[in-house]
C-alpha cells in the first residue's frame, strides 16, 4: 500500500504506523509544538529504514540548536534514501542537509529550485521562511518582499484550509506592510488550529503591527497557559506580552513577565531568542528611562557570552553589542567590533557594514553622545532590516535612534520618524513622544 504525508505527497515507508507517525510527528514540528521528537522517533522505530522520518528529526534537531544531533540524523536520511527514495525524497534530503551543516546560501537556492517543483514539501517550503529563515538571515535588504514573493508563488497549490501555509502567508504580508490583509489570514490559521504556537506568533506579531496591544495581551494571557513552558517558542511568547505592556508605558507589568517567563534563568526556548529578547527588552526599558536591576543584565551577558562568543552572526552581534553597551564592557564591545569589521572587508558577514555601525552606536548612545549616535545610524537605518528578525524585534534599533534624535536636540527629525512611524501603526508610546516633543 502507497503512503502519502499530510500533503499528499508520496512516502518510501511500506509501515502505516510509520506514515501515521510522520504526519503527526510534522505537524508538531511546523506548530513547534511539544512532543515532535516522540512521535517521530516512533515513525523511525516502526521502520528504521525511514530516510523521510530521519530527515524530519533532523530539521527539529537544527531548530533546537542541537548540531551535531542534527548532522548525524540528515546522515543517516541521505545512506537510507540511497536504498528507497523518490527524487521529490532525494532533493529534499539533499536541501535540508545543507541547511544543517550552515551552508545557508546553498541551502536557500537550493530550497527555491525544490519548491518549484514540489511546493507542497512543507518542510522544505518552510525554510525560507519566518523571522529567522532563509530569507531573513541571507543579508538581503528586501527579504520581506521576497516572502510574499514566494508565499503568493505557492499559493495556488495549497487547501484554502492549511493553517501551516495561512499562517506563513499572512505573517508575510504583515511582515511587507499588508497588516490588515496579513492579520485575516493569520487568524484564519489560528482557528484552524490552536495547539499552533507559530500560528499564536504570527498572529501577535499582526496585532502589534495593526496597533492593537491590547488584543494582543488579551490573546497571549488567554492562549500561553496552554503552551506548555517547554515549548521553543514559550519565551518568546511571554516577550511579546512583555513588549505590549512596555509599549502602553507599564514596565513593572513587563519586568514582571519578563521574571516569569523571559529571562535566561527561567526561559527553556532557543538560545537565539533567550538573549536576543532579554537584550532587546532590557535595552529597552533603560532607553525609554526606567530603572533596570543590575542583576538582570549579570545575568543576560553571562549566558550570552557562553552561548555566543564568537562574531559571524548578524542578528545576534547587533544584540551582543547592545549588551556590551548597556554592561559598560568596552573591553567586549571593541573585540566584537574589531572582528565584524573583518568579517566585512573579507565579504563573508551577510548583513555588511550595518551590524559593526549598530554595536558602535550602541557604545554612543550609553555614552550619552547622542549626536554621535545619531550620526552612526541615520545613514544605515534603511539597512537595518538586513540583520534579519522581525520588524518587532529590529524596532529596537529605530527606538535608539529616535531617543538619540530626541536627547540631541534634533527636532524636526525626531517628528519626521515619529510621523512615518505613527502613519504605519498606532502606537501609545509614540504618542507620548510626539506629546513631549510637542511641549
Amino acid at each position: 500500500m502507497a503512503y502519502a504525508d499530510s500533503r499528499g505527497l508520496p512516502l518510501s515507508t511500506r509501515s502505516e504506523q510509520a506514515a501515521q507517525r510522520y504526519r503527526e510527528g510534522v505537524d508538531l514540528l511546523l506548530s513547534f509544538w511539544p512532543g515532535a521528537q516522540e512521535i517521530l522517533q516512533q515513525a523511525i522505530d516502526a521502520d528504521p529504514d525511514f530516510a523521510l522520518a530521519h530527515a524530519a528529526l533532523a530539521r527539529l534537531q537544527a531548530i533546537r540548536a542541537e548540531p551535531a544531533e542534527a548532522k548525524a540524523h540528515i546522515a543517516t536520511a541521505a545512506k537510507m534514501a540511497e536504498r528507497n527514495s523518490t527524487a521529490r525524497e532525494q532533493s529534499h534530503i539533499a536541501t535540508l542537509s545543507l541547511a544543517v551543516h550552515g551552508q545557508s546560501k546553498k541551502a536557500l537556492e537550493c530550497t527555491l529550485a525544490h519548491v518549484q517543483t514540489w511546493p507542497r514539501d512543507v518542510i522544505i517550503s518552510s525554510l525560507p521562511l519566518g523571522a529567522f529563515g532563509l530569507f531573513a538571515f541571507s543579508g538581503m535588504a528586501d527579504h520581506d518582499q521576497a516572502r510574499v514573493d514566494l508565499c503568493e508563488a505557492m499559493a495556488p497549490h495549497f487547501d484554502a484550509d492549511d493553517w501551516w501555509f495561512l499562517t506563513y502567508r499572512g505573517w508575510a504580508h504583515v511582515e511587507n506592510g499588508n497588516v490588515g490583509y496579513g492579520r485575516n489570514l493569520t487568524e484564519h490559521g489560528f482557528e484552524l488550529r490552536k495547539a499552533n504556537a507559530t500560528g499564536a506568533h504570527a498572529l501577535a506579531h499582526a496585532l502589534f503591527e495593526h496597533g492593537a496591544g491590547g488584543d494582543a495581551e488579551a490573546l497571549l494571557d488567554d492562549w500561553l497557559p496552554s503552551y506548555d513552558r517547554s515549548g521553543t517558542l514559550h519565551g518568546h511568547l511571554a516577550w511579546h506580552r512583555a513588549l505590549s505592556a512596555l509599549e502602553r508605558g507599564d514596565p513593572e507589568a513587563a519586568l514582571a513577565v519578563y521574571g516569569r517567563h523571559v529571562k535566561p534563568a527561567v526561559s527553556l526556548g532557543l538560545p537565539i531568542n533567550i538573549v536576543t529578547d532579554s537584550v532587546s527588552l532590557l535595552w529597552r526599558l533603560r532607553a525609554y528611562g526606567y530603572d533596570v536591576p543590575p542583576d538582570l543584565w549579570s545575568e543576560a551577558k553571562h549566558y550570552a557570552e557562553r552561548c555566543f562568543p564568537n562574531a559571524g552572526h548578524s542578528f545576534i552581534d547587533t544584540h551582543m553589542g547592545l549588551l556590551a553597551a548597556a554592561t559598560g564592557d568596552t573591553s567586549s564591545a571593541g573585540a566584537r567590533i574589531d572582528a565584524l569589521t573583518r568579517l566585512v572587508e573579507q565579504g563573508t558577514l551577510a548583513a555588511g557594514p550595518v551590524v559593526p555601525a549598530i554595536c558602535r552606536a550602541a557604545l554612543a548612545f550609553i555614552d550619552g553622545d547622542y549626536a554621535k549616535c545619531v550620526e552612526l545610524l541615520q545613514p544605515v537605518r534603511h539597512e537595518v532590516v538586513r540583520i534579519g528578525g522581525s520588524h518587532a524585534q529590529r524596532e529596537v534599533i529605530e527606538d535608539t535612534l529616535l531617543i538619540a534624535l530626541l536627547r540631541s536636540g534634533k527636532a524636526g527629525e525626531a517628528r519626521a520618524l515619529l510621523d512615518h512611524r505613527l502613519h504605519r501603526r498606532p502606537s501609545p508610546r509614540d504618542s507620548r513622544w510626539q506629546v513631549e516633543l510637542a511641549a
